[in-house]
């Protein structure tokens, strides 16, 4: 993945982001290179109400990557174009309410990683 695959991701979810959180929402992502590239931040600063800065040794709170990420790896994809079929096919089979109570868990699962002095937690 690049950063403009990664914004075109960003693009074509952020409506419907959106509608399932209003405006009151913030945005979390790594320090991946695609995810500070010049092309990311000047959309994110466009379009998102609310970057949080991120460490780059934080504790991994990206629930739903892990999730894409597992399965994908189960399919075990032989070649690129697989691979983004893959990701399609396994981010669609997340229900909206998984995706609802993933958002809804961040305050407590932020208030773990305080408790526990940024250390990685079991979620």
């Amino acid at each position: 993945m690049n950063a403009e695959f990664y914004v075109g991701i960003l693009h074509q979810h952020h409506s419907e982001i959106r509608r399932m959180l209003g405006r009151r929402w913030r945005f979390q992502q790594d320090n991946d290179p695609k995810h500070t590239s010049r092309i990311a931040k000047k959309f994110l600063d466009e379009t998102f109400p609310e970057v949080l800065d991120w460490p780059a040794n934080s504790p991994d709170l990206n629930p739903i990557g892990s999730i894409v990420k597992h399965n994908v790896e189960k399919r075990i994809p032989t070649s690129i174009s697989e691979l983004n079929q893959y990701l399609v096919d396994e981010w669609e089979k997340i229900p909206n309410s998984m995706l609802s109570n993933l958002v809804s868990s961040m305050n407590h699962r932020c208030q773990m990683i305080i408790d526990g002095n940024g250390e990685i937690i079991n979620y």
